[in-house]
């Protein structure tokens, strides 16, 4: 009878090992650590129930503007980030020697021009003073805004950033005051008007139907991504997200939530690649 118990006990702990390493080999597959920005909790709490269909479980990280997710991701303390435009993410691995790429596009998330004293562009005075936010691309990208409003040009050579050299001209001698993007909203009382990003707008109970103007949808620079760092690109179940984040099911849910603020948009990694040429024609 000794004969046969070792032969049982040796394919038994086989069997063990092989199951308790395709759960491990599972669980590290399914399970996506998301960053995200407050502006987005309702679209990822609905993507998670989705992902769960799928047999992927998303934890959702949600930073303050306090604290940038691109920091997070590099540190390992997420898998992924959904908060920014493809114009920042090229600044932040410029400025601080990076390597986190797009995995795929989500949204526009129009950028506008709101006051609390003033009704149209037009009643803006001269010598006004108007808040901008103060990191390069968002800067730049408030530029190209005033630009479309007539209330400035930038230079033939526009790059996409900011500064105070990047202004041509400034016929009714608008000030432009850079500050920090989260205070954008609470600097409309001091100024003839402020240009706030749109997740900080939502969060400060502005919608795009109170600024005086804002982005088209046609904005390459600024269409918003899902990033991962470069070792990951290819990872199977980060692509699943992307997939299941660019479903009709998922735009559909963002048309009706967001009631127009954010705009589904959806072209190819390589398209977007190519968006500092939209710069020239403006």
């Amino acid at each position: 009878m000794k004969k046969w118990i070792f032969p049982i006990l040796l394919v038994f702990g086989l069997l063990l090992v092989a199951c308790s390493n395709n759960s491990s080999a599972e669980a590290e597959k399914s399970k996506v650590k998301v960053g995200i920005r407050n502006s987005e909790l309702r679209t990822w709490e609905y993507l998670k129930k989705q992902a769960e269909e799928e047999g992927i479980e998303i934890e959702i990280v949600n930073f303050s503007s306090a604290y940038d997710p691109n920091q997070a991701l590099i540190e390992g303390d997420i898998d992924i980030n959904a908060f920014q435009h493809v114009a920042y993410l090229d600044s932040f691995n410029e400025n601080t020697s990076s390597d986190i790429v797009p995995i795929g596009t989500t949204i526009i998330a129009p950028l506008g021009l709101y006051s609390s004293t003033y009704q149209t562009i037009n009643d803006i005075p001269d010598e006004a003073q108007v808040a901008v936010p103060n990191d390069a691309p968002n800067w730049g990208r408030a530029l190209l805004l005033l630009q479309e409003a007539g209330l400035l040009t930038v230079v033939d050579d526009f790059d996409g950033y900011g500064g105070e050299d990047k202004i041509k001209e400034n016929p009714k001698n608008i000030e432009i005051v850079p500050v920090d993007s989260a205070n954008t909203p609470r600097v409309m009382e001091d100024t003839a008007g402020s240009v706030i990003n749109n997740g900080v707008s939502l969060e400060a109970g502005l919608t795009l139907k109170d600024a005086l103007i804002h982005e088209s949808e046609t904005a390459k620079p600024y269409i918003n991504v899902i990033a991962a760092r470069e070792q990951d690109k290819d990872n199977e179940t980060f692509q699943k997200v992307v997939e299941i984040y660019q479903s009709d099911d998922t735009a559909k849910f963002i048309e009706e939530t967001y009631k127009g603020n954010y705009l589904p948009t959806i072209i190819s990694l390589e398209e977007l690649s190519n968006y500092k040429e939209s710069y020239s024609s403006n």
